[in-house]
């Protein structure tokens, strides 16, 4: 299968490239030229003068289209999350688990296993939990809460091999020996509902922590004598954040200060779950965001072309760095930036098309282009 991509505005990552087309060949991008030197007997779809990016990558979601893998940790609730994150723009995605029983947590792992050999762009897993701090439990439920152990990380770490992508945790919680083996399972440590000191943070970002998990939501804040984990993050040069851009979870005022602290460490998740009635984890929505049935706040309503769309028109960031924010950024974080994020020659053919409303006409999953208007 090789098509050409014309008539858009092409956003690379490094470059803003117009009067150009994308070449796919198969499951990847052929090239990236003139469109004046496109192949005539190559097939080409008009993009109709829209915004051409790479597929965005979402690391922290929990629901969507009508799937809540938090309550139904199945292969089915998985494709229903699957067809609403494509919908959106989203070609790559790691659903993820809250702190839950272990059976739900092994639940997670087995169907998370079973869907990545026939579902493109699932990454694998996110566990957040359970070893987190009870004070910054947020809407987790503390009865699943673990105080970690060698031997209970070593079980999840061999039950979970080739699924588990990222686990976020209280770094507090967690001995170096900890940590340690989750590093050397090529698990990607990431801190959060944490009650963490700017001493504990930052000990534990030396120690191979590399990310953060919804910056300000759920962690020691940042204070005149007690910089607390968000203090932390900003100075740890190592370590990436994510951050919920809809201006709930987080003011946009915060986006944008944050923006200026971290620049390229700063990454975009939507955090996004659905309503529930059953199970430990039931939501209802409020507007854009979701609360549990204590009126805590959980997690959001956004997608990702809202999340782009409230950094450029809210915060102020310029498009193609709010692009980066929810493409290139998060595969850097998981170290999947040669392959994913970018629109160059080599790359996977995951690819997102908007129009000015940021609203999403087609997308491209390894090189199957589907239209949506």
């Amino acid at each position: 299968m090789r098509y050409l991509l014309t008539n858009c505005t092409i956003y690379t990552s490094t470059s803003v490239l117009r009067n150009h087309a994308v070449l796919v060949n198969d499951t990847l991008i052929e090239a990236v030229l003139p469109a004046v030197e496109t192949p005539a007997e190559v097939p080409r779809h008009d993009c109709h003068g829209g915004i051409l990016a790479p597929g965005f990558i979402d690391l922290q979601l929990y629901g969507g289209g009508g799937g809540f893998f938090s309550t139904d940790p199945s292969p089915a609730a998985l494709a229903r999350i699957r067809a609403h994150t494509l919908r959106h723009g989203t070609t790559s995605f790691l659903p993820t688990m809250p702190t839950n029983s272990p059976a739900m947590m092994t639940a997670a792992v087995a169907a998370v296993r079973k869907a990545m050999l026939s579902m493109p762009g699932l990454l694998g897993l996110h566990l957040e939990g359970p070893y987190i701090n009870p004070i910054k439990k947020g809407a987790h439920q503390e009865e699943f809460i673990q105080q970690p152990t060698v031997a209970g990380v070593t079980e999840l770490l061999a039950e979970a091999k080739g699924v588990l992508r990222i686990m976020t945790l209280a770094p507090e919680v967690a001995s170096p020996e900890i940590t340690s083996l989750l590093r050397a399972a090529g698990v990607i440590i990431s801190a959060g509902h944490s009650n963490a000191t700017y001493e504990q943070g930052s000990a534990a970002f030396h120690q191979g922590l590399t990310a953060a998990t919804h910056l300000f939501n759920a962690m020691s804040q940042l204070g005149s004598r007690e910089p607390g984990l968000v203090g932390a993050i900003y100075d740890a040069e190592m370590a990436r954040a994510s951050i919920i851009a809809d201006g709930v979870h987080c003011a946009f005022s915060a986006v944008r200060i944050s923006k200026k602290i971290l620049g390229e460490r700063l990454f975009l998740i939507t955090d996004a779950v659905d309503e529930s009635k059953e199970g430990a984890y039931r939501f209802h929505r409020q507007d854009n965001y979701f609360v549990d049935e204590q009126g805590i706040l959980a997690g959001s309503a956004l997608t990702m072309p809202d999340a782009v769309r409230n950094c450029v028109e809210q915060v102020g960031i310029p498009l193609a760095e709010s692009l980066r924010m929810a493409s290139l950024y998060p595969a850097q974080a998981i170290g999947l930036d040669d392959d994913l994020g970018q629109i160059h020659p080599g790359y996977v053919a995951d690819l997102c098309l908007l129009n000015d409303k940021f609203e999403v006409q087609a997308t491209v999953l390894k090189g199957e282009l589907q239209w949506y208007s």
